[in-house]
């Protein structure tokens, strides 16, 4: 007992054109880093993403504004 798998914690692995949910609008928390990364990539997030969109722009921004991807190495 207390054995827990987060596969919640987890990156998605499908490539986003194959989500079930791609299609629906970005989440609140999506909104929210898009436009902390936008603002420090200076760029503008554009209204009516989905979900898709959103994380392609996520990552996308990362790689230019260097985060997200910085502790994957130090391990």
């Amino acid at each position: 007992m207390g054995t827990s798998l987060d596969m919640t914690d987890r990156p998605a692995e499908k490539p986003t054109e194959q989500w079930v949910t791609g299609d629906e609008p970005m989440t609140g928390p999506q909104a929210s880093y898009l436009e902390t990364l936008a603002r420090e990539a200076g760029e503008e997030v554009p209204d009516e993403l989905t979900k898709a969109q959103a994380s392609e722009m996520i990552e996308r921004l990362q790689a230019a504004t260097g985060r997200g991807e910085q502790g994957a190495e130090s391990g």
